[in-house]
């Protein structure tokens, strides 16, 4: 179910010269009082200057499961850091009426898409491999999986910027029709 969404202002510190710091970024976020588009969302993040001492505070891995580390969140929109060892991965979901946008800051994200037909359930479409400093987006309905291949070897670091923010996603598995429900909720403490 596509969400609506109000004409986004844009600061002038993220226009001027048209890029901007991550602390910037941060305060356009919080700033806003309605779900800006997708593509603003997308110039956003492409335009962000993201250092490796920006998203420092945020960083922390995990055995098992990736790790989400929350930036900032209003009723707008929520910004997450999220880190992956290899071999990490979501579950297949959708956003649920939420869209959004991932930068890759560091390491090779794989995002695989997936296409639901109620009586097929959910087949693969396609995939594609994610190197540091791209940008990707998913917009309403999009069914995907991301994670850091096995074989990258390395670890992944993505931001991820999501409007309005996440609640409870829908998930799926392939060759199923059968959709199931995930809270994401693993925030350090």
């Amino acid at each position: 179910m596509p969400i609506s969404t109000t004409e986004t202002t844009i600061s002038p510190a993220l226009t001027a010269s048209g890029s901007f710091t991550f602390s910037e970024l941060v305060e356009q976020l919080n700033a806003q009082t309605s779900p800006p588009t997708l593509e603003t969302i997308r110039t956003w993040l492409a335009n962000a200057e993201i250092s490796p001492l920006d998203v420092e505070p945020y960083l922390g891995f995990k055995e098992g499961n990736y790790w989400r580390h929350r930036v900032c969140r209003n009723e707008a929109v929520e910004m997450l850091v999220i880190c992956w060892r290899p071999g990490q991965k979501t579950p297949i979901h959708d956003h649920n009426g939420s869209h959004g946008v991932v930068r890759v800051h560091k390491g090779l994200l794989w995002e695989s898409i997936f296409s639901y037909e109620e009586d097929r359930g959910l087949s693969y479409s396609s995939g594609r491999e994610c190197p540091a400093g791209t940008v990707t987006g998913a917009d309403v309905p999009d069914i995907h999986q991301l994670g850091n291949p096995d074989a990258s070897g390395q670890d992944l670091v993505t931001v991820h910027v999501y409007s309005p923010p996440l609640g409870v996603l829908n998930t799926y598995k392939l060759g199923s029709s059968q959709i199931d429900l995930y809270t994401p909720n693993d925030f350090p403490t």
